[in-house]
């Protein structure tokens, strides 16, 4: 997989907590030994650690069978360690949002939409141009939307094709309260990629997935 960095990310962890929990929000579930592996530890430091977040509600584990032997325990983040990774001015947001749709009409709010969504447009399609090929302007993409928050990285899949992953949504709430903010950003994605690229969204943090994801290929590649 192809990341920008945790270095690039607005919430960077700095102690062996705050990375097994960056880990569990960036992989999703895992055992103690997966995660031990990943943070470059053994499974039993990173089971130590994880013992010590549950006692803080931050993880919670649970068993999958795996076939024969005993079960294996299965760590993932807890809705409170959720709420420590940052989800921009989001009370604000959504109390503004409220009111531009009581006040002004669901078309002022649409206009809000448009105006972000053509701004946002044209700095990605600036940050994106000097890209050669898709997978370049992938990686443009995805360096973007990590700046921003969204703990972006992507993934060349078997069949040719790219998935755009984000692990976060910085203004979740926002985009809650008001689809509109996921619909423009869709066609953002499309219209920066090229008109010779297919984009579609396959997960949806907004409707109960870990993360969103987006596979995207180039047309020629689209099977019939």
């Amino acid at each position: 997989m192809s990341s920008s960095g945790l270095e690039n990310l607005a919430w960077s962890p700095r102690n062996p907590a705050e990375r097994i929990l960056m880990a569990l929000k960036m992989h999703g579930a895992l055992s103690s030994a997966a995660l031990g592996e990943k943070l470059g530890t053994s499974g039993e430091a990173a089971r130590q650690q994880l013992v010590r977040l549950a006692e803080e509600g931050l993880v919670q584990s649970q068993s999958q069978s795996a076939g024969v032997g005993r079960p294996t325990q299965r760590w993932s983040l807890t809705e409170r360690a959720q709420a420590r990774f940052p989800d921009t001015h989001a009370a604000l947001t959504v109390q503004l949002l409220d009111i531009v749709r009581s006040q002004l009409g669901e078309a002022a709010l649409d206009r809000i939409i448009a105006v972000r969504e053509a701004e946002t447009r044209r700095a990605y399609e600036a940050a994106v141009a000097p890209a050669p090929d898709l997978r370049a302007r992938v990686a443009a993409l995805a360096d973007l939307r990590c700046q921003e928050g969204y703990m972006a990285a992507f993934t060349e899949q078997e069949d040719g094709s790219l998935l755009l992953i984000e692990n976060h949504c910085p203004i979740c709430a926002a985009a809650t309260a008001c689809q509109g903010f996921c619909r423009a950003e869709l066609d953002v994605f499309r219209a920066v990629l090229g008109p010779d690229v297919a984009v579609e969204r396959q997960d949806h943090i907004v409707s109960g997935g870990r993360r969103c994801t987006y596979s995207i290929r180039a047309l020629d590649n689209v099977p019939a």
